[in-house]
């Protein structure tokens, strides 16, 4: 991306590489790709450079949009202060009941935690079913199930339980996010939140 600087101020952005009027002469798209840095400078294109130092994780954060400055004889694109997504659910006021948006109390827009707790209730629905078959024998032809099959199943349902705690506990968005990012110790990768047992097929 480059950007045209005229006496000082931005004036234009370049997404593509196109030809362009500046002043009385016409500019072909060559003189993005065969132009040095420095010819191109001579006629106030600058390569933008970017700065993501501000920028984080869209699943827990919302990132402003980018903001354009030029100084020292450099086009920056940089992020301000990202907003942590909301970790709870928010609540209809006294004052939402009067407008007549909710009824106080109840739950205006769903948290984080919620749509995390009901990401996890999924996935173990989803592992539990593929041994369910099991259970349904049991009940129609009263074959035993196989111990390492209700040794698994339990262990989904403990693991469930901590990793729905753990969240729920989350005291705010960055905990929420520590939560759930992978480290790595000796080659090992590894979270605070742990992961859902997997039967091996």
């Amino acid at each position: 991306m480059y950007a045209l600087v005229e006496s000082g101020t931005i004036t234009k952005y370049f997404n593509n590489s196109k030809g362009f009027m500046l002043g009385d002469v016409q500019y072909s798209s060559d003189i993005f790709t065969k132009w040095s840095v420095e010819e191109k400078k001579t006629i106030g294109i600058h390569e933008v450079v970017f700065d993501d130092s501000n920028k984080k994780d869209e699943q827990w954060y919302i990132n402003t949009n980018q903001s354009f400055a030029f100084a020292n004889d450099t086009v920056t694109a940089s992020y301000g202060s990202a907003t942590p997504k909301a970790h709870a659910d928010t609540l209809f006021t006294a004052q939402n009941e009067t407008d007549g948006l909710g009824i106080e109390g109840e739950v205006d827009t769903r948290g984080l935690k919620y749509s995390l707790i009901k990401h996890w209730k999924i996935n173990v629905a989803n592992e539990l079913a593929r041994t369910d078959w099991y259970i349904t024998r049991k009940a129609e032809k009263s074959t035993a199930i196989p111990s390492a099959i209700s040794t698994h199943r339990d262990l989904v349902r403990t693991t469930q339980a901590s990793i729905e705690a753990q969240i729920t506990g989350a005291a705010d968005t960055a905990a929420l996010e520590t939560l759930h990012t992978y480290t790595t110790t000796n080659g090992v990768q590894s979270r605070p939140l742990g992961k859902l047992p997997v039967l091996e097929s």
